[in-house]
């Protein structure tokens, strides 16, 4: 009876154990009874340390498991189920692979939403009339980016060597130098001829000056006062005189219009003449 009782306890406690541990794992996975899950599709070109059961997460919460790898020429394509039948991701929205801590660790996948976030009063659900233009929804394909690590690092590296060298970048920096060497000097020349122009104009400059310098002083003369009034003084006497001068002209022509005049000054004329002949003969 005592064994009987013993074998029994033995049996139900390593049930029980395997009851808890098959249930850990799946708390692990993220398995909840009842739970509503849906399935999604990320196609990667590399897809180094992901792997059957991988967790999937979303700011860091576990909200799904990867379920199948398949290969293809081209890509990798990855199912993956989620069990957050509420989770609500605005489009586009990525997967990419990560690790599960900074120093290393299990590769898994985390779900990346690049959208805009929906408003309050809008409620959607992935699995009926879900608008699959604004969210992600059951069977939509997105895009996966690989994990960054050092041999791709290496590679990228690689390719820009082999890249500079198809293109001589090399060579063209080295061309680029030579180029700027004489433009450098193109203005080093450029800049003395500056110079000797400068002094060849300073004798302008300083007559320039000095002209200034006149004009100033006139200006400066001008504005007095009594300089203006001889200015007035001497345009009233310049009117005058001309005035005057007119007259003169106009008696002048009265006088050469006088033909007994004319007669006299013509008598008078020649003989002077005559007497000049007859002293100097």
């Amino acid at each position: 009876m005592r064994r009987s009782l013993r074998d029994a306890f033995v049996g139900f406690s390593l049930l029980g154990g395997l009851v808890i541990f098959s249930g850990s794992m799946l708390w692990l996975r993220d398995f909840r009874l009842g739970s509503q899950t849906w399935e999604i599709s990320a196609n990667f070109k590399d897809a180094s340390g992901l792997a059957t059961m991988s967790p999937v997460t979303y700011r860091g919460i576990i909200v799904g498991s990867v379920q199948e790898i398949n290969f293809t020429p081209n890509t990798v394509e990855t199912k993956i189920k989620l069990n957050k039948n509420n989770l609500i991701l605005p489009k586009p929205v990525i997967a990419k692979i990560v690790t599960s801590s900074v120093l290393g660790g299990d590769a898994q996948l985390s779900l990346i939403s690049l959208g805009k976030s929906l408003k309050k009063n809008e409620i959607f659900l992935v699995n009926n009339d879900c608008p699959n233009q604004r969210i992600l929804c059951d069977g939509d394909k997105i895009k996966g980016e690989e994990m960054i690590s050092i041999s791709s690092l290496t590679e990228g590296l690689d390719q820009i060597i082999d890249e500079a060298d198809r293109q001589a970048i090399v060579n063209k920096v080295s061309e680029s130098i030579k180029q700027f060497d004489r433009t450098q000097a193109n203005l080093d020349e450029l800049v003395l001829l500056s110079k000797a122009e400068l002094i060849r104009a300073k004798p302008i400059i300083s007559e320039l000056t000095k002209a200034s310098i006149h004009l100033n002083n006139i200006l400066e003369s001008l504005d007095n006062p009594k300089t203006l009034k001889d200015i007035q003084d001497l345009a009233k006497t310049s009117s005058s005189l001309t005035k005057k001068i007119d007259q003169m002209s106009s008696d002048m022509g009265n006088i050469i219009k006088d033909k007994e005049l004319i007669d006299a000054l013509k008598r008078v004329t020649i003989g002077l003449s005559k007497l000049f002949d007859d002293i100097y003969p």
